[in-house]
């Protein structure tokens, strides 16, 4: 009996929990998409998006719990993860518009969104001193991006305004913000 009890403890503690995705998830999977199925160490996903391998890992598992990541933690399941951006994302994760500051063009006010829509002034931004910009602060999936985002890096920057826009856009801008998404989507894994 105190056998049985013992290795039953031991299962418990060999399944994962999910206790909810976190913003750094979504950072994690978009930064393995737009790595366009180049081979990719934890460490690599860890210093592109400055932060910690353990919270890498842990994103991953917590991923792959909810079944947005393949069993070896390496393709993103993009039907899955694509169904959650759109469906989930803006409910999970919701953004309010801030005070005007200077940033890092986000949402409908970056590329590829801004392309197809004329603002009529309202500007957004992920707050950042150094940025080019001015407009309504929006939080960041996650704090690092407005210090990590590199310019060489189109697709994860693209693929960052997307989900933004998914966040805080009305309905057209959604539309168009998951039209972009699909294209990104299709070619990124081709």
């Amino acid at each position: 009996m105190q056998y049985a009890n013992r290795e039953s403890r031991n299962n418990l503690k060999a399944m994962k929990k999910h206790n909810g995705m976190r913003p750094q998830d979504i950072v994690v999977l978009l930064k393995i998409i737009s790595l366009q199925n180049r081979d990719w160490r934890i460490i690599d996903i860890a210093n592109a998006i400055s932060i910690s391998p353990s919270e890498v890992s842990e994103a991953l598992n917590r991923c792959k719990i909810a079944g947005l990541i393949d069993n070896n933690k390496r393709n993103v399941n993009l039907n899955s993860f694509k169904e959650f951006l759109i469906y989930g994302l803006k409910y999970v994760f919701p953004v309010e518009p801030g005070a005007v500051v200077r940033g890092i063009a986000t949402a409908h006010s970056a590329n590829p969104i801004s392309e197809h829509i004329v603002s009529g002034g309202d500007e957004y931004v992920w707050p950042y001193g150094q940025g080019g910009k001015k407009g309504q602060a929006i939080e960041p999936l996650y704090k690092t991006l407005p210090q990590i985002i590199n310019k060489e890096d189109h697709l994860f920057y693209e693929l960052l305004v997307i989900v933004d826009t998914i966040r805080i856009g009305r309905a057209r801008e959604i539309k168009i913000a998951i039209d972009e998404l699909e294209k990104r989507l299709k070619h990124a894994w081709n």
